[in-house]
């Protein structure tokens, strides 16, 4: 019937029966009859256009949307040019947040008269001609968006100068218009009234105090990554900002803050053709709001879920609940090894081998956050000459002064045994000096952390003195535990406060020890080192636990079928919507099979940037955790003199011992100067 018309139509084609309405109306491709003067379908369909090429000045609106979010992206690209013209200082000035006027004035080698025009022309630039360029890209600019973008939302001015010129020239972005001007080398652009030709997106715009507060951190980025470059930021006619000319320590302190740099770990690297370097703040550092994390590749700031991730995990047994590390990170790598045309905005990158520089990016941090906070040079402050122990504080050989310590309780059955007896009287030979310290340290292994199944049969080797410590008191009786002190990190066991902290000395002052944090950490860190990246033991079910799964968990189970084995999980499926677990963890006794089972599967399934060895490896941290958990020494547990002072000697050759497995401290420090303040006393 195709073609022929309706009984009773027209000869228009409408139905005879119909009036008005759609009167003189022709049938669309799809036979619905459309009114010429308004191209709107009678049935309701949206109207049929012709394709158009769109006109130059829509285009490069509709691409600055992708460019310009706000003042501080414009701030942005504006830096970045001035850096790849080789810029020795840059002044920015705003008004209004910069929403009224944005002006950056560099010194970097300027633009000749004949390319001004061009420099304002959508996909026209001066750091790419070819696609091998493209691909080994090392300027922070290379797309010729940015400046042809602003244009189109605000009104543009470049003022410039090259080396050769006489004066300075003047381009007009709206006009074209060129005219000489007067400025020295280096280039000054002005951008007044941001999206003045797009009023709707100014209005989601924040208020101008908060504009200006993301302009300075567009600023800020590029001063850490550029500490060789003075920045000034003026707003309302008023200096809010100022970074000199200094050494990266310098500028980081200068931006960051001193506290920043004082409780952070330095990170230095090198992997292959991959290069990191910064500082990673301390665990008992961090903060609640991610604010503080700044990651660089190639000295362009970048947001990469690949970089955050991997950063994240070196943190991972070591922060409290759902705290923010901090962190400022300079990742290098050979330009061809790194894309970064994945987003207008240049922001995003992605890596030929996502996995390598994840991995060692990750080694780099943990590596810096290993050694324990008291072992590191400066890292306790010092009171200087006055802070030394005070005299008649500690007996020789451990014993102390006034009331004796209570005696030990009676342990309860699940509470492990601290020290063994053989232990104890090899501490005390070693506090006479019968025992040389290399030997006592003969069974510390290459990592600072002790081997063993992570019990505490192996503290023995561990309950050495200091080098010459032993010496020093036998040529001057009576001084031998300030010499202890002074080589000793966390000092001498004092007592023991409210079942649940050691009181120690050291040449700093007080150390408050909470002594189950302690133990855990020094607990995982062997249990770690015993596993040692092989499998869990499993404990076979006597009856499977069956249970409904979907598609995805059962393809995950059967891809994954190695994985789950290493972690004491066997998963295999009985039917095509039913998965039974014929064996579970040992270490989980228990837990629930299934719901351990769904858990796994699901972060499997999910797992992107760290694999599958990623999450077998934090599967397994979190069962050693757990072991590490229930293993560590219990509150209300009293401990002998010698116990505590093995605990002590335990944590300095524990890596991270600073923090316990859930990121909680395990020990603070009270200096003397502190002490004194609290009882208004001078020295």
């Amino acid at each position: 019937m195709t073609g022929e018309p309706l009984p009773g139509a027209a000869p228009g084609g409408v139905p005879g029966g119909v009036s008005g309405g759609v009167s003189g109306g022709v049938p669309d491709a799809a036979g619905a009859a459309v009114d010429p003067s308004s191209g709107t379908a009678a049935s309701g369909a949206p109207p049929r256009r012709p394709i158009r090429e769109l006109p130059d000045a829509l285009v490069s609106q509709i691409a600055a949307g992708e460019v310009v979010e706000r003042p501080a992206s414009v701030v942005r690209e504006l830096l970045d040019n001035a850096l790849d013209a080789g810029a020795r200082q840059v002044t920015l000035r705003l008004a209004a947040g910069g929403v009224r006027a944005i002006v950056v004035e560099d010194d970097g080698s300027g633009i000749a008269r004949d390319d001004l025009p061009l420099a304002v022309r959508r996909h026209a630039t001066s750091k790419i001609a070819s696609l091998a360029d493209l691909e080994s890209v090392a300027t922070m600019g290379f797309r010729g968006e940015a400046l042809a973008a602003i244009a189109s939302v605000a009104e543009l001015a470049i003022t410039s100068r090259t080396d050769d010129a006489r004066h300075a020239w003047r381009l007009e972005a709206a006009s074209g218009e060129i005219a000489p001007a007067a400025r020295g080398r280096g280039t000054t652009v002005e951008v007044q009234e941001l999206f003045f030709a797009t009023p709707a997106r100014r209005k989601f715009l924040k208020s101008d105090a908060t504009e200006l507060a993301h302009a300075l951190e567009a600023v800020r980025r590029h001063a850490l990554a550029r500490p060789e470059v003075g920045f000034a930021v003026w707003h309302e006619g008023r200096l809010v900002a100022q970074w000199r000319p200094a050494d990266a320590a310098i500028r980081r302190a200068d931006v960051l803050g001193a506290d920043f740099v004082a409780a952070g770990r330095t990170v230095a690297a090198q992997r292959g053709p991959l290069a990191v370097e910064g500082v990673a703040g301390a665990p008992e550092a961090a903060r609640a709001r991610a604010d503080q994390q700044y990651l660089f590749v190639n000295g362009r700031f970048v947001r990469d879920r690949l970089l955050a991730h991997a950063v994240r995990a070196a943190y991972e047994d070591q922060l409290h609940g759902s705290r923010q590390p901090a962190y400022a990170l300079f990742v290098s790598i050979a330009p061809e090894l790194v894309d970064v045309n994945v987003h207008p905005t240049k922001i995003e990158v992605r890596f030929r081998d996502g996995r390598a520089v994840h991995q060692a990016l990750q080694h780099a941090v943990q590596e810096s956050l290993a050694p324990m906070r008291a072992a590191l040079p400066c890292r306790v402050p010092d009171a200087g000459a006055d802070a030394a122990a005070t005299p008649g504080a500690v007996a020789p050989h451990g014993g102390v002064h006034g009331p004796a310590l209570a005696a030990p309780a009676a342990r309860t059955p699940w509470q492990p045994a601290l020290a063994l007896p053989e232990a104890a009287a090899s501490f005390e030979a070693r506090e006479r000096g019968a025992v040389p310290w290399h030997a006592a340290a003969a069974g510390r292994n290459g990592s600072g952390s002790t081997g063993g199944s992570g019990g505490l049969e192996a503290w023995a080797a561990l309950r050495a003195g200091p080098p010459g410590a032993a010496d020093a008191g036998a040529a001057e009786p009576g001084r031998g535990e300030p010499g202890a002190q002074e080589a000793w990190p966390l000092g001498r066991a004092l007592a023991q406060l409210g079942g649940a902290y050691i009181l120690a000395e050291n040449r700093h002052g007080l150390v408050v020890v909470d002594m189950h944090a302690a133990h855990e950490r020094v607990v995982y860190e062997k249990l770690k080192a015993a596993a040692g990246g092989g499998a869990l033991p499993s404990q076979p079910l006597l009856i499977p636990v069956s249970f409904a799964a979907t598609a995805a968990e059962i393809a995950t189970a059967e891809a994954e079928r190695e994985a789950l084995l290493e972690l004491g999980l066997d998963v295999s499926a009985l039917s095509a919507t039913t998965l039974a677990v014929r064996s579970r963890p040992a270490a989980l006794p228990q837990a629930d099979p299934a719901e351990l089972a769904r858990s796994v599967l699901a972060e499997l399934a999910q797992a992107e940037t760290g694999g599958r060895s990623g999450v077998v490896q934090r599967a397994r941290d979190e069962l050693l955790a757990t072991m590490a958990c229930h293993g560590a020494v219990r509150a209300n547990r009293r401990l002998t003199p010698e116990e505590m002072n093995a605990l002590l000697r335990e944590m300095e050759a524990t890596e991270r011992a600073d923090t316990c497995n859930h990121g909680r401290p395990t020990w603070r420090q009270l200096t003397l100067k502190e002490l004194d303040a609290l009882f208004l006393r001078g020295r």
